[in-house]
C-alpha cells in the first residue's frame, strides 16, 4: 500500500536543528522552505506528483524533490543574491529552493552552487570566483574578473532575458544580453571583486551610498545585533531586491531604450536637411538618445560630428541639448555661448536676436525657445560661436 504523508511545517532555524536527528543527520539537513508544506508520497503517486509540479513550472531533481541552489551562508552580498534570483527564471532552475550554508558535504548535494565551494565549472552548474587562478571575463571584450552574478549571467543571461521580451529576434535578444551586462551586471562583477571605477589617485568629491550592492549589504544585521535567526529571510529580501532592480533595468532597455535606436539612425541619416553643418539632430519628441548616437557615429565613422540635438518638450515648446563628450559626461562636446548661460526670457531673446527664447542653463548644456525656427537658430549661432 502507498502511504501517504502531509506535514505542515513553519520552521526556524533552531526547529530545523531539532528536527535534524528525525529527518537527516546534520550533514545532510533537509531544507524546509519558512510556512511551506512537505509533501512526502511512495510508489506510483511519486511520479505523478513530479509530473504535476513540473507542468506547474517547479523544477524537479531525480529524487523527486525540488531542486537546490547552494549559496554560502552568513553575511550575504549582491552578487549571490542576483545570482540565485536569475537562476530561478531560467528552465533547469524554476522554482528552485535556496539553501545557505559552507558546509562542503551539503553543498555536494546541491543541483547548483553560487559563490561558494572553490569551483568554476559550468557543467557541473558550479559558479564561485574567490579561487586562486580565477581570472574568467564576461567575454575577451571585457576586462573585469566576474562574481558569482555574472558568472550566472554569462551562461543563463541569454535565457533569462529572451523569457522577458518573447518575438523578438535572436540579434535583438543578444544586444539586450550585452547592454545589461555592460549596465548593470558589470558593476556588481567590479565591485565584489574590489575593481575601483576610477584611478585610486582621484579623490571622489562626494560619497556614493545608495548603489545596489550597498543596498542589499544594508539587510545584514548590524554588528551590534546579537543572535539574529532571519538570516534566510533577509537573504530572500536581498535577492527580491536585487532582482526586481534587474527586470527593473531589463524593461528599460527592452521597452524604452531599444525602440529609440531606429529613431536616431533616421535623424543621423536626414541630419543634412536640417542643417548644412550637418552638426544639428531633429528629434519629434524627446527619449534616451545618447547611447544610440554614440554607436551610430562609430559604425557611420562620424565620431564626434553632432554637437547638438533639437526636440519638443511635453508642451510643445522646444529644446536644444548639447552632445556630451561621452554618454555619461557632464562636459559637451560644444556649450551654448558663455554670455546666454543663466539668462531667461525677454532678456536672452534680447542679448540673442532670437525671438521666443525661453532659458539657457547655468551650465550651458541645454536651452528651450517658443519655437523650432529659434532653437535651430540657437543651436546655429552656437555652432559660429556666437
Amino acid at each position: 500500500r502507498v502511504a501517504t504523508f502531509l506535514v505542515s511545517l513553519s520552521l526556524t532555524s533552531a526547529s530545523r536543528t531539532t528536527l535534524c536527528p528525525a529527518f537527516g543527520s546534520p550533514n545532510h539537513p533537509l531544507t524546509f522552505p519558512s510556512a511551506s508544506r512537505l509533501l512526502l508520497r511512495g510508489g506510483s503517486q511519486a511520479a505523478s506528483a513530479s509530473a504535476s509540479l513540473t507542468k506547474r513550472g517547479i523544477s524537479m531533481s531525480s529524487d523527486g524533490a525540488k531542486k537546490r541552489i547552494g549559496t554560502h551562508d552568513g553575511t550575504f552580498h549582491c552578487d549571490e543574491a542576483l545570482a540565485c534570483f536569475l537562476l530561478k527564471r531560467t528552465k533547469e532552475f524554476e522554482g528552485s529552493v535556496v539553501t545557505r550554508t559552507r558546509d562542503p558535504a551539503v553543498l555536494d548535494t546541491m543541483d547548483v552552487v553560487v559563490d561558494v565551494g572553490g569551483t568554476y565549472d559550468h557543467e557541473k552548474r558550479r559558479y564561485d570566483h574567490h579561487q586562486r587562478g580565477f581570472e574568467e571575463t564576461f567575454d575577451a571584450e571585457r576586462k573585469t574578473k566576474l562574481s558569482s552574478a555574472g558568472l550566472v549571467y554569462k551562461h543563463w543571461g541569454m535565457e533569462v532575458i529572451a523569457g522577458l521580451m518573447p518575438g523578438h529576434s535572436q540579434d535583438t535578444v543578444s544586444l539586450i544580453y550585452q547592454k545589461v551586462y555592460d549596465n548593470v551586471i558589470e558593476e556588481l562583477d567590479a565591485v565584489d571583486n574590489g575593481v575601483a571605477c576610477y584611478p585610486s589617485d582621484l579623490v571622489p568629491k562626494y560619497k556614493v551610498s545608495s548603489t545596489l550592492p550597498q543596498r542589499v549589504g544594508g539587510l545584514n544585521p548590524f554588528w551590534t545585533e546579537e543572535g539574529v535567526k532571519d538570516m534566510d529571510e533577509r537573504f530572500a529580501k536581498a535577492s527580491a531586491l536585487a532582482g526586481g532592480e534587474f527586470l527593473d533595468k531589463c524593461n528599460y532597455y527592452i521597452k524604452a531604450w531599444l525602440p529609440g535606436r531606429d529613431l536616431v539612425d533616421k535623424a543621423v541619416a536626414a541630419r543634412a536637411t536640417v542643417d548644412a553643418s550637418g552638426q544639428i539632430l531633429k528629434f519629434d519628441r524627446g527619449f534616451p538618445w545618447k547611447e544610440h548616437l554614440f554607436d551610430v557615429e562609430v559604425e557611420e565613422k562620424i565620431q564626434g560630428k553632432i554637437l547638438y540635438v533639437l526636440f519638443p518638450d511635453e508642451s510643445g515648446k522646444w529644446r536644444i541639448q548639447c552632445v556630451p563628450e561621452r554618454p555619461d559626461s557632464f562636459e559637451s562636446r560644444k556649450g551654448l555661448p558663455e554670455k546666454w548661460r543663466g539668462v531667461r526670457d525677454d532678456a536672452l531673446s534680447e542679448l540673442s536676436g532670437i525671438p521666443g527664447c525661453i532659458f539657457v542653463h547655468a551650465s550651458g548644456f541645454i536651452g528651450g525657445c517658443a519655437t523650432y525656427e529659434g532653437a535651430l537658430k540657437m543651436a546655429q549661432m552656437s555652432i559660429q560661436g556666437v
